[in-house]
């Protein structure tokens, strides 16, 4: 069962434009009690290692609890929906003070008060 802040690998498909694509690690930012659901479909932000300091990214350093083996920006820009079965692999969890970072981008981005 996933959790929220879990880091995944996930297949994104072939990108459009300027969207993250092909096999990529993603924050899971669904809620836990949905994810609790067992849904269809989670809302997750892809990571990327090409750090560019927009305000709409939070950088991540690596560590034993997330999995990741290198800095990394979460891309609250590029928030989606997958379907859990696009999850080939959980590296670890970002953790609850890195998760909120997240959540509080994306409101920022959806003008959410």
């Amino acid at each position: 069962m996933q959790t929220s802040g879990d880091v995944v690998e996930l297949d994104l498909g072939s990108p459009q434009g300027r969207e993250a694509g092909f096999r990529h690690p993603a924050v899971i930012v669904s809620a836990q009690h949905v994810l609790d659901e067992g849904p269809s479909v989670i809302q997750v932000v892809p990571l990327t290692t090409t750090i560019r300091r927009f305000g709409s990214e939070i950088t991540i350093e690596p560590d034993p609890a997330n999995g990741l083996t290198e800095t990394s920006a979460a891309q609250c820009q590029h928030t989606r929906a997958v379907s859990p079965r696009q999850i080939t692999e959980v590296r670890g969890n970002v953790g609850p003070a890195v998760l909120m970072q997240v959540r509080e981008t994306i409101a920022v981005l959806l003008d959410i008060p």
